[in-house]
């Protein structure tokens, strides 16, 4: 797989380990120290995926992806510390697509970043199967076959995981689906208990569409048992 990777990480062995495995397998890595680095390289260099540190010298990892998702789609991996639950929260919220804790095994981490790819490239370029694959319902208008959402015929800027969550919802329209099926089909690993990526992730679609928190037109919380769209 032919790829470029972005590695911001303060700490040499850290992101030399990482850029080592990442590298076995084929992928161009670039490593940076902080956060206004790595946005330099950005505005110069091509990027397919970032592994992003949250604590940076200069800027957070956190600032770091908000600042990346003002002009780009690609992946986003979050590297936290082992206990700070706060951060995976925010940096879900603010974009990220999935996040690691330190210490990290570098094979698990090459393995999701494999795994991002795939739904990215997959993003990207549409199968000829889906073409004119279009739900249109309400004012809500999703296209599998070009990955474009619009809500009253205002786009929305997704994700390539919020688009499949909601492309997910949608083609289950009136079911309830649990947070567990949506895990397990979107991001294609074992859902654990406790996991509130989805709810993260719903949260921010919401936002995005902006739909009212307590009284949501569109994605509907079904108390203790998941979520529908309708």
């Amino acid at each position: 797989m032919d790829a470029k990777i972005l590695v911001v990480d303060d700490e040499p062995e850290i992101a030399d380990l990482v850029a080592v495995y990442l590298r076995s397998e084929g992928f161009t890595v670039y490593t940076c120290g902080s956060g206004t680095e790595a946005l330099a390289l950005l505005r110069e260099q091509p990027v397919d995926l970032a592994v992003l540190d949250v604590m940076l010298p200069d800027i957070s990892g956190l600032t770091l992806c908000g600042e990346i998702r003002k002009e780009h789609h690609f992946p986003v991996i979050m590297l936290t510390a082992k206990s700070a639950d706060m951060d995976k929260i925010a940096g879900l919220t603010i974009g990220a697509d999935d996040y690691l804790t330190k210490p990290f095994n570098p094979l698990e981490l090459t393995a999701r970043v494999k795994a991002q790819l795939r739904r990215y490239i997959r993003y990207n370029a549409p199968d000829k199967q889906s073409a004119g694959e279009v739900i249109d319902f309400n004012g809500l208008v999703i296209d599998r076959a070009t990955h474009q959402c619009t809500l009253y015929d205002r786009e929305l800027s997704l994700t390539p995981i919020e688009f499949d969550i909601l492309w997910m919802l949608c083609e289950n329209r009136g079911q309830v689906i649990s947070a567990e099926r949506l895990f397990e089909t979107v991001w294609g690993e074992k859902y654990l208990d406790r996991n509130n990526t989805v709810m993260v992730h719903i949260r921010r679609l919401r936002e995005k569409m902006g739909e009212p928190s307590r009284n949501p037109r569109f994605i509907k919380t079904v108390w203790g048992v998941g979520y529908k769209i309708e």
